[in-house]
């Protein structure tokens, strides 16, 4: 199932990244598991998009897993925080999904002594508050298959959304009109997205 998920050549990246919203991201450390459901991600298109690393086609050392197939992980540091991207083309199709929140599920008093944060609400709110509430390691997980080793994506039954918004990605200004793209998607009324707009749902936005 999970294969057909991100290896489907019919699959836009950002389909992808709406197909996310509700799957859990899962982290095993010798600490124990700490898990969440997805709520928010970012498509970036390659080396098209003048917010992704890659674009105007930069291969670095350190961007070598955008251009590898669809299904691991590129892990990259932005403010001193890791961030979490799957891959999501064929080879040398450089695009990806930037997992930006989730929904805390396993592990929550594990979060809240890496984040030293009690607030639930404010533990994975933000892709670099997820990854060090997880224990996300470049060392670790860069470059690993999305489907096994510590850091992983459950795609087995996902959380049904009811409403998907989108907008514009964050905190990339002055890149033409790929500011203002709509490829930031969220779970509408789920408190846990780093930007809400509008009224928290009693059921997070969640039809189950």
């Amino acid at each position: 199932m999970a294969e057909l998920f991100f290896k489907n050549p019919d699959l836009s990246t950002p389909e992808i990244a709406q197909k996310l919203l509700g799957c859990r991201l899962r982290r095993k450390s010798s600490a124990g598991v700490t898990s969440g459901i997805i709520v928010e991600t970012e498509a970036y298109l390659g080396e098209k998009d003048r917010a992704a690393h890659v674009y105007g086609g930069k291969r670095t050392a350190s961007l070598e897993a955008f251009y590898q197939e669809a299904g691991i992980f590129y892990i990259y540091n932005i403010h001193g925080h890791w961030c979490v991207n799957m891959i999501t083309q064929s080879k040398d199709e450089p695009q990806g999904v930037l997992i930006r929140a989730l929904e805390p599920v396993e592990g929550i008093d594990l979060m809240q002594s890496r984040r030293k944060q009690d607030q639930r609400r404010l533990l994975t709110n933000g892709p670099g508050k997820l990854s060090q509430a997880l224990g996300v390691d470049k060392e670790v997980d860069y470059g690993t298959s999305i489907l096994q080793g510590p850091l992983s994506i459950d795609f087995h039954d996902p959380r049904p959304v009811a409403e998907i918004a989108r907008g514009p990605r964050i905190g990339i200004p002055n890149k033409g009109e790929w500011t203002h793209k709509p490829l930031r998607f969220y779970v509408k009324g789920n408190p846990y997205v780093s930007s809400p707009k509008g009224r928290t749902q009693t059921d997070h936005g969640w039809l189950a």
